[in-house]
């Protein structure tokens, strides 16, 4: 881009930086107050994607201590019209019930979004065998499949 203006930056973009920091940085009694004022924002999609790195910061710092579940069920009243952010915390709900080894559904592992595979067969915090077989065998992607193999191979070894 050329011109007069060609180093100004979109208004969404400013408000996206802001938004992200006023996330990371806002108390736990206001955090909802504050998601929901990001999603009324007039730019749904840059609001979605604001509030939708917030829940992925926060659900996985969240994700086996006992408050997840209050909170989960809070983002999700706010974000229940936002299809993309309803699927998001369901897939943190379902890691979560994965690796509290908790009983889960092979169809709910299966069905899962490609990023919610990756992350079951990445994250060290979710060992299930049942879990990293089923991946490793019906994942949706290549790179699933080696991701879970290579995790189970590495839970077999002794320590």
């Amino acid at each position: 881009m050329t011109g007069l203006h060609a180093d100004e930056e979109p208004a969404e973009h400013g408000r996206f930086a802001c938004y992200l920091q006023a996330l990371e940085a806002v108390a736990e009694a206001d955090e909802a107050d504050l998601v929901a004022a990001v999603l009324r924002d007039q730019d749904v999609t840059m609001a979605d994607s604001a509030v939708g790195r917030h829940l992925d910061r926060r659900a996985a710092g969240l994700l086996t201590d006992p408050p997840f579940t209050a909170w989960a069920r809070t983002m999700t009243e706010l974000v229940a019209d936002r299809d993309f952010l309803a699927r998001r915390l369901r897939e943190w709900t379902l890691l979560r019930t994965i690796a509290l080894g908790k009983p889960w559904v092979a169809e709910d592992l299966t069905s899962a979004s490609d990023w919610f595979q990756r992350m079951a067969a990445t994250m060290q915090i979710v060992a299930s065998p049942e879990a990293l077989g089923l991946l490793a065998e019906r994942g949706r992607t290549r790179r699933v499949r080696n991701a879970a193999s290579r995790q189970l191979r590495h839970s077999d070894q002794p320590k």
